[in-house]
């Protein structure tokens, strides 16, 4: 199969709950799709919306980056996506939401040809599994009502945005489990906000409460205070802004180590080609695999699903990026029932175009 065609389409779309997390906020997003047509007469399609605070990567320079290897992509040929993978990551190394949106588009490409779902293809080991929801950094009221909206909603595991202050945030958590019950997983994300000394402080007042994961508290350059904790701790840590490809899965699976989970996301890592890597390594390592997102178009959400449906690491899910957005540029690539994902039984990843 033969690329012969690339259309981009870039969309600067409003979210309907802005949020905060530790030390910033977002109320919108910039996406763009990426559609590659091939000599079959086929198109796939992929999607990014980069995000500059973790990967360095600027909307501007992931646009830029997908203009200008249009021309290298028209008139190559690939049995399988990852064909095209390491002229990928060698045309563009600093642009990881790029390389995703053109590696989704080529594995829709490929399950279309196929007339399957991708994650068929790959080896399907999972058919359903609840996504966490998240609640980002709001006082205790917001925290409450929003909780409740969201059981009511159907979901059943709540994502907490923590990071800006300790003793407050163990408050919410503290609160939040009172008022969910013993039976509602509650995950807490420090999106790098903590010092070790914080990490400590919410550790030891959280254990009762069963705060069952803890996502990237310590910046990367400050993790190696968790490779001393107790393996209880490590083992609900999460590795996702110290985890951007598979170099960073085989360091972080090094003993001593500092994350018992990994949080892969494809616009850290360049799409599902190395997502895939990455679960391997983890899968080899003992390592729980938990599968996030930005605020995203459903056709990163409907790729990344597919890729988690594919590993026997994946133990979780956070792929809520695109409940939020105000309007999308796709539609379909997932079912929604009750909290539970589900990939549709369609051919690629299940998406449609959708233009203003």
């Amino acid at each position: 199969m033969k690329v012969v065609g690339v259309d981009l389409f870039t969309a600067d779309v409003p979210l309907s709950r802005p949020y905060a997390i530790a030390n910033a906020a977002t109320d919108a997003v910039s996406m763009v799709r990426v559609a590659l047509t091939t000599d079959r007469g086929i198109t796939g399609l992929g999607a990014a919306t980069p995000e500059p605070r973790v990967t360095d990567e600027t909307f501007t320079m992931c646009v830029d980056a997908l203009r200008s290897v249009a021309d290298g992509l028209r008139g190559r040929s690939f049995e399988a996506p990852s064909d095209l993978a390491t002229w990928l990551r060698a045309a563009m190394p600093d642009a990881p939401g790029a390389r995703a949106a053109i590696d989704m588009a080529l594995f829709d490409a490929w399950g279309k040809l196929h007339g399957r779902p991708v994650v068929d293809l790959l080896g399907r080991v999972h058919d359903a599994m609840p996504t966490s929801i998240t609640i980002g950094v709001r006082d205790m009221p917001e925290t409450l009502a929003e909780a409740r909206e969201y059981l009511g909603r159907g979901f059943r595991v709540l994502k907490v945005k923590v990071g800006e202050n300790v003793d407050l945030d163990v408050e919410r958590l503290v609160r939040l489990r009172e008022l969910v019950g013993a039976h509602v997983p509650i995950l807490a994300d420090g999106n790098v906000g903590y010092t070790p000394s914080d990490l400590a402080t919410l550790l030891a007042r959280t254990r009762s409460i069963d705060v069952r994961l803890i996502e990237q508290p310590l910046p990367p350059d400050a993790i190696d205070a968790q490779r001393s904790l107790a393996a209880p701790d490590v083992v609900r840590l999460v590795a996702d802004e110290s985890l951007h490809d598979p170099a960073d899965a085989e360091r972080q699976c090094r003993s001593p180590r500092a994350f018992g989970v990994f949080n892969i996301k494809l616009m850290k890592c360049g799409g599902i080609t190395d997502a895939l890597e990455i679960a391997r390594t983890a899968h080899a390592g003992g390592i729980d695999l938990m599968w996030g997102c930005m605020d995203e178009s459903v056709v990163g959400i409907a790729a990344a699903l597919h890729a988690a449906f594919a590993s026997r690491a994946t133990h979780w899910l956070d792929l809520d990026g695109s409940f939020d957005l105000a309007r999308d540029f796709a539609t379909g690539g997932f079912a929604l029932a009750d909290g539970m994902l589900r990939t549709l039984d369609r051919p690629g990843l299940g998406v449609d175009p959708l233009d203003d």
